[in-house]
């Protein structure tokens, strides 16, 4: 009986251990990201100044459309993605003095604020929604087919 207990509580050692690495990891990367750069904001503050910016020039018709480009998200990351990608979107409209968000500032926005390792999802999700970004290609980083 103590042998089975001893074992039990090992293995329940090595979850609570790895649990807490794990999220030590994300907490780190968040505090990262709150730190202040050169210019005094912080990557996280930038985000929100931009969404705050442009909250205005989102119609609803946008709004939802962020809303279903980020649905393959993982619900738990989901807000922090819809942040990340509406501040890019935010950002190119403020630079180019948008009086909307239109549907090439949105596309745009949202390859731009995608991790490279993440396009061929987002290709995959852009088909889905037969948007066309064919103009946005470039933007867009493909794995290299081998053997073809």
């Amino acid at each position: 009986m103590s042998t089975t207990v001893g074992i039990l509580l090992i293995i329940w050692s090595f979850i609570m251990v790895g649990l807490l690495g794990i999220g030590g990891y994300f907490m780190f990367r968040k505090f990262l990201k709150k730190l202040p750069k050169e210019d005094g904001k912080s990557i996280i503050d930038w985000e929100e100044y931009y969404v705050h910016e442009t909250i205005d020039l989102w119609s609803e018709e946008k709004k939802a459309l962020l809303n279903e480009l980020v649905e393959p998200v993982p619900e738990l990351f989901r807000d922090v993605a819809k942040q990340k990608i509406g501040a890019k979107i935010g950002q190119l409209a403020l630079k180019r003095k948008a009086k909307s968000i239109t549907m090439d500032l949105l596309i745009e926005g949202y390859i731009l604020a995608t991790p490279k390792r993440d396009h061929k999802f987002l290709i995959k999700r852009l088909n889905e929604k037969d948007i066309d970004f064919s103009q946005y290609e470039h933007l867009l980083e493909k794995e290299k087919e081998s053997g073809s």
